[in-house]
């Protein structure tokens, strides 16, 4: 199956990617993953992409395409693949399409979560500056000497996970995502998920919407 999974940041999809990929034995990937390997490998379009991060300008569409076409393109996926996160805009939706032709996408997961559960998902994380180690100040607490208990690096909250900065994203997801929902809708592909359950029975939900 070629599975796209879409929710907002905040919505769990890392966690659910994983379990939808290894039951159905297919690869996947985040366009962030793609450009991090691209960036560590110094590709050409690691390098492009690089010049816009610099800049502080969003990468364009162009770049990220021909990074998740030519992922699509290897012999691994020949059975099928998931996308976390991608296509993110209608421009990349429709040529995913174009490029699949008769292979086109079997399902599309989407997880809804509303703006208020998010922003205290996000509001509350903080991360280890040394393993990268996440915690949530209501759901996973972190030790109260600000010290991540694996390894005693720092604890930080980053700069976009901050409440003002939170809306901000949540509002660019929401407008970019409801022509998405819409698109893969009209196509008979979306299968829309609570994402407010827990994670198990969002996960259970994932596998039963695949039938």
């Amino acid at each position: 199956m070629r599975i796209i999974l879409l929710g907002p940041p905040g919505a769990g999809k890392g966690t659910q990617a994983t379990r939808v990929a290894d039951h159905l034995g297919v690869p996947k990937v985040a366009s962030g993953d793609l450009f991090r390997d691209h960036l560590q490998q110094e590709t050409e379009l690691g390098q492009l992409a690089d010049s816009y991060m610099k800049k502080g300008v969003l990468v364009p569409d162009s770049i990220t395409i021909r990074m998740v076409m030519e992922w699509i393109s290897k012999e691994a996926t020949r059975e099928g693949f998931l996308l976390d996160g991608f296509p993110r805009t209608l421009n990349q939706a429709t040529v995913l399409d174009k490029r699949l032709g008769e292979e086109a996408i079997d399902r599309v997961l989407y997880v809804n979560v509303s703006q208020d559960e998010l922003v205290r998902r996000l509001a509350g994380r903080v991360v280890c500056n040394n393993c990268n180690r996440t915690y949530h100040k209501i759901s996973n607490p972190p030790p109260e000497d600000g010290v991540c208990a694996d390894c005693e690096g720092d604890l930080y909250q980053r700069g976009d996970d901050k409440p003002d900065a939170v809306a901000k994203r949540l509002e660019v997801f929401f407008n970019q995502t409801v022509p998405l929902v819409n698109y893969y809708s009209i196509a008979g592909v979306l299968r829309e998920v609570d994402g407010e359950q827990s994670i198990k029975m969002v996960g259970q939900a994932f596998i039963e919407a695949l039938t």
